[in-house]
């Protein structure tokens, strides 16, 4: 079965830690309603580092990713219903939904 991967961009975090664990609660709530076909849940980022083609770093990021999911699904149209249920959405947060492609291993 193919695989999705679920890119989290931007998103308006609660201020109130309330309201930050009534959003957490119903993430955790749509990811157990999608069973089996989660593979990975939410995997967040945290103290990210840019390396640049010149091979010098900072810290800090060039985009608004800020997590993943990896789930299964029939199809890329399975794929964006179920993406299109995360509550996410709900603080101003974008999904980003691609297939991902198994690379063969070289063996020598």
């Amino acid at each position: 079965m193919p695989q999705y991967i679920f890119v989290y961009l931007g998103g308006e975090h609660p201020s109130d830690p309330e309201q930050g664990q009534k959003h957490f609660a119903k993430y955790q709530e749509w990811l157990s309603s999608l069973g089996d076909a989660v593979l990975s849940p939410a995997i967040p980022f945290k103290d990210t580092h840019t390396v640049h083609p010149d091979r010098t770093t900072e810290p800090g990021t060039t985009s608004a990713m800020s997590g993943l999911s990896i789930i299964q699904a029939e199809s890329m149209d399975a794929a964006l219903k179920m993406g299109q249920s995360c509550p996410f959405l709900e603080i101003n947060g974008t999904l980003e939904i691609s297939e991902m492609i198994e690379m063969s291993k070289k063996t020598n």
